[in-house]
């Protein structure tokens, strides 16, 4: 099944916390999150008839959000964050009912899920976990007590526990996006201390990290780009570097106006493409 994806980080709690003015003694993660995870969720339908999936960090694994996806009808996926809990009596739990992998000489890893009701919840959740035992390590030190690492999530997903947890760790390619758009795009900080001008900083910002996507994509499309390697994406500062400021000269002649491009430059051709099919 193909979902849309909607990840809410940390990072952008927090800038939300700062937009809507909590103090800074109130500066919770959680501040604000139900209701911006509502209007998200509200906006991510008007685009799309895909199901959504809420992936959320372990700061934001409360019983209001996971309320939320359900009254929204959103699929979710939250970290759980494990305060006291204790490695061994998980351990205890994935050698009862978990699914054991050994990926080789002393380790072992344990997948499996249970149904848990959260305190503040009517209904219980599922929550799935992964386990992982180390009684020797990679470089073959045998370790006197072993090293026992779990993590869990709440999930409304039926998938299996492994497919589950790739998901959740599919997150890293949209923290890459929010990089490119604060790093390749210069807006980790924002100009104004205006919140209506960063606001039209930010849509112009994203408008523009779109086109540059756009056209990155596009190049990929045939193999008229001097990059042989085989990527699925382009990075907005390699776009830039190769497409945006590629060197030309501006000609008038017989009042027209034209872009005179080295004889030997390697992205003419992938430019002369991309800007016919923009122009037809």
């Amino acid at each position: 099944m193909r979902w849309v994806c909607a990840y809410f980080c940390l990072s952008w709690a927090r800038r939300i916390c700062r937009e809507y003015g909590f103090a800074r003694r109130q500066h919770h993660v959680q501040n604000g999150t139900v209701a911006f995870l509502q209007e998200s969720i509200h906006y991510a339908k008007q685009i799309t008839s895909h199901p959504l999936l809420v992936r959320m960090d372990g700061g934001n694994d409360s019983v209001e959000n996971i309320e939320t996806c359900l009254k929204e009808g959103a699929e979710f996926i939250i970290k759980r964050n494990p305060r006291r809990e204790k490695p061994e009596a998980w351990l205890a739990i994935a050698e009862q009912q978990g699914t054991c992998i050994h990926e080789r000489a002393g380790k072992r890893i344990f997948y499996g899920s249970v149904m848990v009701k959260p305190k503040g919840l009517d209904v219980k959740v599922r929550q799935v976990y992964k386990v992982v035992e180390r009684t020797i390590r990679k470089d073959g030190q045998i370790l006197h007590l072993p090293e026992i690492e779990f993590e869990s999530y709440w999930v409304s997903l039926p998938n299996s526990p492994e497919e589950v947890i790739e998901l959740y760790h599919d997150h890293r390619t949209s923290d890459q996006f929010h990089s490119e758009l604060k790093t390749d795009l210069d807006l980790e900080r924002f100009p104004s201390g205006k919140f209506a001008t960063n606001d039209l900083i930010l849509h112009l910002g994203c408008f523009t990290y779109n086109l540059l996507r756009f056209i990155g994509q596009e190049t990929l499309k045939t193999d008229d780009a001097p990059l042989k390697k085989k990527v699925f994406r382009r990075r907005i500062k390699t776009v830039i570097q190769n497409l945006i400021t590629l060197a030309s000269k501006l000609v008038k002649h017989a009042r027209r106006v034209f872009l005179k491009f080295s004889q030997h430059n390697p992205w003419f051709t992938t430019f002369k493409r991309l800007y016919s099919s923009s122009s037809t």
